[in-house]
Order: structure tokens, then sequence, then C-alpha cells
């Protein structure tokens, strides 16, 4: 089965020297932050805002292997990491490294055999996959492997593409969508016959659109000619004039569904005739036996999954807002080091999921992992934000901790507030236009002067049965926000309900409830 091939491998090694040439000129004040974000971007790193470097891994479908989690520990330990955060795409961000740490992280995970490269810039991203693909109950196959070959193609292709900007590729085991994949620049959704259906030219963020249906009962094996297509209708009718519309849902602008979908296919014709597939490897088997039984208080427990498989389990584990501690990652490590076949899932919504344990297995595990969200509200997902990022214009993660804080005083049941998408700008890297309720950093003038705030969206969903964008509601202030969710909360308890069940049959009552908010000043 062929991989990676080795020409891409040392293409990118040798571009190493002009990254690091790059990091010492703008730290000496020789080039700009803007200079420097569109030459680094494209090796995965950017500058912070307020000082300091970040470094994303690319971890192809979100899995950490126990080796991969080794390596992390003894990077943070190496270079005394204090802040790692999982992104909306199952990837690792390292943050707030110095300059020489960055330039030897970027060597050293390449020698370990993660690439960073395509991390940012004008690249294909990280190939998403869901995260229980090929353990889940109720999937309809197991898609890793055919994300696997989608994304090894991309990077086999990387060093001779030239975008107008990234692209994003996802594959759903399932409708429930959970890398939303009928939405992303391409997306492959498994159904029931064992054939994908295809999605093209999605994306959140200004001008959010929804993927157009390219087609039905597409042979797997076919998934690089697929991503070939894309690339080719991309980087011919792609706008390489404006950045600001140069992503791929604006296609849809420019050439309407129709011909979209035309040139597409006609595309994907080009590429039978010029490219072979790109080989799939098999699809692993998981032959580890289940032991013992769960107790009837862990066969309760919210965190902890029977997976497909007899007798093995899974346990989840979101820290708050996505972010790790430093210390986390060796504690996760230690508990599974000596667990057969056990390894790390990372889901866009920035859960972890401890895969393939015993039940005997499971007490330790959940132990470890305590310390993370306790209901449904507290997944909430946020970017990583201001003061972090350069263009982050509100603190989501400040937001997040603060309605965490405030609602924990309610004690309301679980699943009375739903999961939050919180992004600090427009952007949508939190992926506020796709839950329930989402937030995205904006201003608010009061007695004259601009304060904190936050534009409120509300009913999005990426169930690919019932697919929506949030909708616009109110701007509220920053500091009010907790108490409207805790307001929210207590109306939706005193009908013994949960959000889910509530707001279809209440939607005048939320945007009441959230206009009388937005008056508020404090």
């Amino acid at each position: 089965i062929r991989m990676i091939n080795q020409e891409s491998i040392d293409k990118f090694r040798l571009e190493l020297p002009v990254f690091e040439k790059n990091i010492r000129a703008f730290e000496a004040g020789e080039i700009d932050r803007n200079t420097l974000k569109g030459i680094t971007g494209g090796f995965g790193s950017y500058a912070q805002k307020e000082g300091g470097y970040m470094l994303r891994l690319r971890l192809p479908g979100g899995r950490v292997s126990k080796d991969t989690l080794k390596f992390i520990v003894d990077k943070i330990k190496e270079h005394q990491i204090d802040l790692l955060k999982l992104t909306t795409c199952q990837t690792i961000q390292l943050h707030n490294l110095s300059a020489d740490s960055v330039i030897t992280l970027i060597r050293d995970a390449l020698d370990f055999g993660i690439f960073t490269k395509g991390g940012g810039g004008d690249n294909p991203r990280n190939v998403m996959v869901s995260p229980l693909s090929g353990i889940e109950p109720g999937e309809f196959f197991d898609v890793y492997p055919y994300a696997k070959a989608a994304g090894e193609y991309l990077i086999d292709r990387m060093p001779s593409l030239h975008m107008p900007r990234k692209l994003k590729v996802g594959f759903s085991n399932s409708p429930e969508n959970e890398v939303h994949a009928t939405f992303r620049d391409l997306g492959f959704v498994a159904r029931e016959n064992g054939t994908f259906s295809v999605y093209c030219a999605g994306g959140l963020g200004p001008n959010p659109k929804l993927g157009v249906h390219i087609a039905d009962g597409v042979c797997p094996d076919e998934v690089s000619l697929y991503v070939s297509a894309m690339i080719r209708l991309f980087t011919t009718y792609g706008n390489y004039d404006s950045r600001a519309k140069a992503r791929t849902r604006y296609l849809q602008d420019t050439l309407g569904e129709e011909a979209l979908r035309s040139h597409f296919l006609a595309f994907l014709e080009e590429a039978r005739k010029e490219e072979t597939p790109w080989p799939i490897e098999p699809i692993a088997t998981i032959t580890k036996s289940g032991c013992g039984s769960l107790s009837e208080d862990l066969a309760l427990n919210r965190r902890v999954k029977a997976q497909k498989q007899d007798g093995l389990y899974t346990v989840s584990y979101h820290p708050v807002g996505g972010r790790l501690t430093a210390e986390k990652p060796a504690e996760l490590f230690q508990a599974i080091q000596n667990l057969e076949a056990v390894e790390l899932r990372l889901s866009p919504d920035g859960t972890i999921y401890i895969i393939n344990l015993t039940a005997d297995e499971v007490p330790a595990v959940l132990n470890v992992t305590s310390d993370g969200a306790q209901n449904l509200f507290e997944t909430s997902v946020c970017c990583i934000a201001s003061p972090i990022c350069q263009h982050g214009l509100r603190n989501s993660y400040q937001l997040l901790t603060a309605c965490v804080e405030r609602l924990r005083k309610e004690q309301f049941a679980d699943g009375v507030l739903p999961q939050m998408h919180i992004s600090g700008c427009p952007s949508s890297c939190g992926t506020h236009q796709a839950g329930a309720i989402g937030f995205a950093g904006h201003s608010k003038k009061v007695n004259g002067k601009m304060e904190s705030a936050f534009k409120l969206f509300v009913n999005g969903c990426a169930n690919a049965s019932e697919l929506r964008l949030g909708t616009d509601a109110a701007v509220i202030l920053e500091t009010v926000i907790p108490e409207f969710l805790a307001a929210l909360g207590r109306k939706i308890s005193a009908d013994g309900s949960t959000f889910a069940e509530w707001y279809p049959t209440h939607p005048e009552e939320f945007i009441a409830l959230a206009n009388e908010y937005a008056d508020k000043s404090e």
C-alpha cells in the first residue's frame, strides 16, 4: 500500500530553512506579522497576537496513538509547553512557543511522522473523520480508511498546488454529521448501501452556505478522484483576486448550483481519465476481547459509551473550552500506556474519546478525566480567540468559562441548556452557525462607547437529516450573556423540559428573552 511518498517528505524538509529564516527575521524586526503569516502559515505555524508562536499538528482523522501521545508528552516537557488547544479540525495546537521551540518542534514532528505542512495558509487542511468511526453502534460503515487515503493524496499533491485559499474535507460515518461534511469545501457522507453521498462548496463564516449535493452512490474507492475534481474546480473558478471571496462557498454565487455541479462532474471525468485512484487500506479489525461487566453506576454514566464491539467501551473527556493543561497528556498516557489497543480520538467539538476499553479498564480512565465537562452545556465549543489569535475580536474562552461558572450555581438538569458554539469573530472557527445556540464576537455601543459583545445565533443543526444554519437573533453584551443563559435555563426548567424539546415550540419566547437581555447594559 502506497503511503505519503518520500518525495513529499523530502520537499517539506528542504523548505524548513525558509521557515526558520523568516521566524528569525520577524524576531529581529525585519518583517512584520502579516508578512510572516503569509510564509509560516503553510508550515502550520502562526505568531500569536500577544507574543510567542503556535504550531498545529496534523493528526489525520483526529486519531492519536499511544506513540503519538508519548511524543506530545515528551515535547511538552522538553519545551515547557503550558497550553494545548483541541481544534474544530481534529488537531492539537501547541501554544506560547518560543522561536527556538517552534523551529525545533516542526522538525521533530516531521522526523516522528507528523506533518505540520498545510496546517495553515492556502492549503488542504487536516482531513476530518467522524471520531468514533469503526467503533460506533449504528454507523453505516467505517469511513476512516477512505479519509486516510484522501489525506495522503492531498499531502502528496500539496507541493504542486496553488489554490486561492484553504480546502477542508470531511468524512461522516452516519447522518449525525459531527464533522459537518455536508457543509465543508468537500464532504463525503456514508450511506447504508456502503457508498457515499458527496457535497461541495459549503462553509461557515461570512456568507455561510450549506454544501451543494453533487452525487449519491459514490464508490468509496474513488474518493481521491472526487478530491481531484474539487481541486480542479477550485483552481479553475476560485477567486485569486479577493481573499475575502476566495473560499469555495463563493462558487455557489459565481457559478450557481447547477453549473457548479456540472463543472464538478466534468472535472471528475477528467480525473478518471488522467489519474489512478489512491489505494485504500483494508478496514482494521479490532481483535481485543471484552472482559468483566460495568457496574450499574458506570452503565448510567453519560461519559461511558458501549462500542459496537462486544464488551468494549469508550470514555469521553471534554476539557472545558477544548483546552488541555500541560499535565493532562502525561496523565492520560500514564493511564493507557499498558492497555491493549487503546487510543485517543479527537472530536471537532473538543472532546477526547479514549476507545477500546474493557469494563475493568473504564474506572481508572474515568478517574483521570474527572476534571472535564459535567453536562452537555459544559461541552460547549470555542475557538482559541483573542488575545492569542491575530484576528480574534473577542475572548470566546473567557465567555465560556464565565457562563460555566455562573450556570453551575443553577444546577440545571443535563440538557436544559444545549452545547453552545462560540467564535471570537465572524470567521466561525468556533462553528457558531452550526450550533443550537451560537455566539460570534461583536461590539455594541453603550452610552457612546463600544463595548465587548457577541452576536447570538440560534437553531443551527449539523445532523444531515435536519441540516440548517443558525440565524442571528440579537447582539448581547458579553457581561450580560451568563445571566441571559441563566434566565433561559430557568424558563426551560420550569416547563420540565430540555432546550432540544422546548425551542421548536417556543421560538418567539426565545427571541423575546434575547431581545430583553440585548437591551441590558449590565
